[in-house]
């Protein structure tokens, strides 16, 4: 079930995908917005428990709302269940218009207009990066956009749908993202602030539940790429930096494409980011998606077969 409800859920974010502003992310804002200003009382067990009730209290409904319509109404429920969640958490096209809209102006040679775009969508300032910059950060952002929308989702839903916890995973890895980048926003003069406290529980807490799917996207980028340098990436940058999931990641897709990604005095690849990169890191996203599809085929069968 979980891979016919994933290559469904796929398909319809391909063909009509969520529009930026709709009701399910502007309900989940005003969520986490409503439970840190109620809860969020400045003390580190304040924090705790507006984390918990913005971030586990929807996957528990989500899970109940799932072994109810098995229950009650039967398995087939439950699948459109889990593709409808799937559907509102899983973001391809959230993240790729970006990445297309640069691409070209950089193959048309429009220098300036990538830097507006690449300025809008990262919201920093970049009328002075050269182009091999402007390259190098859209690729950094695709890679962890496709792993924050895609496969760090895909991950979670299929690590807990396979002891039944049907699509709370899903909810649970989208909501936690959301709300430690909620809690870390800049602030402006009418922004609702954020006790020190919550910022930090967040941030711990996302950490905590990414650590597995960002290493999980890491090999997969491994797999379809360059196998050898990805890990060899991959595990000096974990020596240098325990911890950094983003940085294990980008780590993984320097080696994968044989590119430079991070800072420019990190260890690794000496190729400076090209045009021909961009297309390499689109190969490699699709060939991961490729590859999670085969991997729940298998485990579909091998249900099946047992």
């Amino acid at each position: 079930m979980s891979f016919i409800s994933i290559l469904i859920a796929l398909l319809l974010e391909q063909v009509r995908p969520l529009a930026q502003h709709n009701l399910v992310h502007t309900g989940v804002r005003h969520w986490v917005r409503w439970v840190l200003s109620n809860f969020d009382a400045g003390k580190n067990q304040h924090a705790w428990l507006a984390w918990t009730i913005a971030v586990l209290l929807p996957g528990f409904v989500a899970l109940a709302v799932h072994w109810l319509l098995v229950i009650s109404v039967g398995w087939a429920a439950a699948a459109v269940w889990s593709i409808a969640i799937l559907y509102s958490t899983l973001g391809f096209r959230q993240f790729s218009h970006h990445f297309t809209k640069i691409r070209d102006a950089l193959d048309s040679g429009d220098e300036e207009n990538a830097r507006r775009l690449l300025a809008q969508w990262m919201r920093i300032d970049a009328t002075a990066l050269p182009r091999t910059e402007i390259i190098r950060h859209v690729i950094e952002h695709s890679v962890l956009h496709a792993h924050r929308y895609v496969f760090g989702v895909l991950a979670c839903y299929t690590l807990l749908a396979a002891v039944g916890f049907g699509p709370a995973g899903a909810v649970i890895y989208r909501i936690a993202e959301f709300v430690k980048s909620y809690a870390n926003r800049p602030l402006g003069p009418s922004s609702q602030p954020v006790s020190p406290e919550m910022i930090a529980n967040a941030s711990l807490a996302w950490n905590a539940i990414d650590w597995l799917p960002a290493r999980a996207t890491a090999l997969g980028f491994a797999f379809v790429g360059s196998f050898e340098e990805a890990v060899d990436g991959w595990r000096q940058h974990e020596q240098a930096y325990p911890g950094d999931n983003d940085g294990v990641i980008l780590a993984a897709t320097s080696g994968a494409v044989n590119v430079k990604l991070g800072p420019q005095e990190r260890d690794g690849p000496a190729n400076l980011a090209q045009g021909t990169h961009l297309r390499a890191v689109v190969g490699l996203v699709w060939r991961t998606v490729v590859m999670w599809m085969v991997f729940l085929i298998l485990i579909s069968l091998a249900k099946l077969l047992s």
